[in-house]
């Protein structure tokens, strides 16, 4: 797994960017197997998603909804069922679940985030964790494939199969790509999207205010119409007058709050912020791609190539520039959509693909059952062994996926809090605009030193939809458009009764849903 790997940066998927040929290595692990079009997460955002990974639950269940959350030793329930299975478990590089990665038998993880250059690992040791460091030189990705390789020629228990969970940093911002790759795309026109310059009627009066007056301060921009965080704040790490400069939503003054224009003289300067942005982001996923390779090399060299299940996906999708957005977050495709494929020929297919919806909840039972076990009851997901060793989708499998987002104005990307459902040829999204924790309330508390937070701030509440085989790149939000009236009313009646089956209501959470009773019916 990668971070913030997107499908319009692997060649498989298609997008604007396969012609630049990204990632070679792992198209062709992607065609030596299954391919998912239809991989959605949960919450957009690195620590709920890997959550949900670890855990096969939502939210509300596994009890991690933004990035404060963590999993305990005994909620790890991935490794501790492929263990029970007699797998020898292990996990490097980014962890981001806060607690020691204890049900693992081998762990040499990122401290949170982690950096990019000479980054230091957490092991397990004599002293309590997480005092226990290891210090490395060189770049993230690669130092991390260097760990992986040693514990599989060195480390793991020879008389037990293996499950290893190997999680690149990379391409997570800022994406400071390795030297060797300062020349990659230097004289290439990166591809750019349709709605860079022009966002039509994509978004709402949640995402854009009165008149477009929000776009100021919603959603942070590659343009320079977010005055709160903008891509230029992120990339140029060598100018102190704009490395990240950010501003503070409250220090915005009224005249400010004006609709976006983008003139000439900007739309010359995104379009470099964007050449730029894409270039790093990119570079970064060379070097994932590259190291991707030694690891097929070295199973291929040491005869377990056919007997591996080679599993690949990103912790969420990402913005490269569409709609003027970066980062994730959003519940729109190019953020909430994973890549996932699955690489095994004794029972996968090569060549295949599924439109099937799956998410990351699933992800557990899947595995499990393909190592031989059952799914355990506590999982919310479901496995769709089925799908990868036949082909064939079932015909009671979910025709639908939930999504929610719940920080709410946080980090200065300034994304409201939503949720939705998605179904193959529908979206509908709700942005109620409230922190989870009721802000108005005097005796309630939070994190109020949590950076770049406007929790307290709230936003305009919106439907919002689209029909996505009409308008896949969504640029028309068409929730007032009467031919969708019958559709729009059976996608809210699915919304209802998957967030009763999943646990993931509002009843614990009466402020926000008092704006649901009020809004639902808008």
């Amino acid at each position: 797994m990668s971070d913030d790997h997107t499908t319009q940066a692997l060649g498989v998927y298609g997008s604007r960017l396969a012609s630049l040929d990204p990632t070679p290595n792992l198209d062709r692990i992607a065609k030596e197997g299954m391919i998912f079009d239809n991989c959605f997460v949960n919450n957009s955002i690195c620590v709920p998603s890997r959550a949900a990974i670890i855990t096969g639950q939502r939210a509300q269940t596994n009890g991690v909804i933004d990035l404060e959350g963590h999993i305990d030793p005994k909620r790890q329930y991935l490794p501790k069922e492929m263990k029970e299975l007699g797998y020898h478990t292990a996990i490097v590089g980014k962890w981001h679940l806060k607690k020691e990665p204890e049900a693992f038998d081998f762990y040499q993880v990122l401290p949170s985030q982690g950096k990019y250059f000479n980054p230091e690992f957490r092991v397990r040791g004599d002293k309590p964790w997480p005092e226990n460091i290891v210090q490395t030189k060189g770049h993230s990705s690669d130092k991390i494939m260097d760990i992986t390789l040693d514990y599989l020629k060195n480390l793991r228990d020879p008389d037990k199969p293996f499950f290893l969970m190997h999680h690149f940093k990379a391409p997570h911002d800022d994406f400071e790509y390795a030297p060797r790759y300062e020349d990659y795309l230097t004289d290439t026109s990166i591809p750019e999207p349709e709605s860079l310059y022009d966002n039509e009627n994509n978004g709402s009066i949640a995402t854009r205010g009165v008149r477009d007056s929000l776009t100021r301060i919603i959603g942070s921009s590659v343009s320079q119409r977010n005055l709160i965080r903008n891509q230029a704040m992120n990339i140029y790490w060598n100018d102190s007058t704009i490395y990240t400069k950010y501003r503070d939503a409250k220090d915005i003054e009224p005249h400010e709050f004006v609709k976006w224009e983008m003139d000439t003289a900007e739309k010359e300067y995104t379009g470099k912020v964007y050449q730029d942005y894409l270039k790093k982001y990119l570079r970064c996923v060379k070097g994932v791609d590259d190291n991707i390779k030694r690891l097929m090399d070295y199973l291929r060299e040491e005869d377990l190539l056919e007997n591996t299940i080679i599993v690949y996906t990103g912790d969420q999708g990402f913005m490269l520039g569409e709609h003027d957005y970066i980062d994730k977050r959003w519940m729109y495709e190019e953020s909430m959509r994973m890549p996932f494929f699955v690489r095994y020929p004794k029972s996968i297919k090569s060549g295949t693909r599924t439109d099937a919806i799956i998410n990351n909840t699933d992800f557990a039972p899947t595995l499990i059952e393909l190592a031989g076990g059952a799914k355990p009851d506590y999982m919310q997901g479901k496995s769709f062994k089925s799908i990868l060793e036949t082909g064939e989708e079932p015909e009671d499998w979910q025709k639908a996926t939930y999504y929610r987002y719940w920080m709410h104005l946080a980090h200065k990307h300034q994304n409201p809090a939503h949720f939705g459902i998605r179904t193959k040829n529908y979206k509908l999204i709700f942005f109620y605009g409230k922190y989870w924790v009721d802000t108005d309330d005097p005796d309630a508390t939070w994190n109020k030193k949590s950076w770049g937070n406007d929790f307290a701030n709230h936003t305009p509440v919106a439907w919002e939809f689209y029909d996505l085989k009409k308008d896949p790149k969504e640029m028309n939000n068409a929730y007032s458009d009467s031919e969708y009236a019958e559709v729009i009313a059976d996608l809210k009646l699915q919304l209802t009764k998957i967030r009763e089956d999943l646990n993931e209501t509002d009843k614990n959470y009466p402020h926000i849903q008092k704006v649901i009773d009020a809004h639902w019916e808008d």
